[in-house]
């Protein structure tokens, strides 16, 4: 009997020794992410841009600066706009050095979740105005930007993810058509101060 006793006290000892460090095992893999604010949004950004219209696919790497409710690009990516007006491509790149660098702000709205780890942000972006010079003209191009979804700022690892549509292009008072949207996917971008 009291050998049954001395073995079921070590069985139990075992059991609740093998569940804690199941346990332990289990909170070690558990990822915890730091907690945010939204002030953590705010800074110079570096970050990866894909472009999408149609079958077309182009990638490469843009700065911007968020402010309180702005995000600021010192250099719109305007390129796919352009040849989207212009069509020839030595036309294209004319018309690109002319216009130069490009300026463009997005107002937005945030909101921090719950649990303080991710900033959501609503844009709202107004029409991007240029005018393209084409053959001694220029041509006044109204883009229409929509953000179709929300941006969000991850604690995990203090990025930025955000997608910009540009859904319409009037030329001279005249919707262009047919026309493609061009989407600005922001998938991953990092601050750099």
């Amino acid at each position: 009997m009291k050998n049954l006793i001395v073995l079921k006290v070590i069985t139990t000892v075992l059991a609740i020794s093998i569940i804690f460090s199941l346990f332990s095992c289990l909170n070690e893999d558990r990822i915890d992410v730091p907690p945010v604010k939204v002030e953590n949004v705010y800074g110079n950004y570096k970050g990866r841009l894909i472009t999408m219209q149609g079958d077309l696919r182009t990638e490469k790497i843009v700065d911007f600066k968020v402010k309180k409710d702005t995000l600021t690009f010192s250099e719109f990516p305007i390129k796919e706009i352009v040849t989207a007006v212009v069509k020839d491509p030595v036309k294209v790149q004319s018309a690109l050095t002319a216009m130069g660098k490009v300026k463009y702000d997005i107002k937005y709205t945030s909101v921090l979740n719950a649990e303080k780890n991710w900033v959501e942000l609503t844009f709202v972006p107004k029409d991007l105005e240029l005018q393209i010079p084409v053959d001694g003209v220029n041509k006044k191009t109204t883009v229409t930007l929509t953000a179709k979804q929300k941006g969000y700022f991850v604690g995990l690892d203090y990025s930025l993810r955000y997608v910009l549509a540009a859904e319409q292009i009037t030329v001279d008072g005249t919707v262009l058509n047919p026309f493609e949207a061009i989407n600005f996917n922001f998938p991953y971008c990092v601050k750099t101060n």
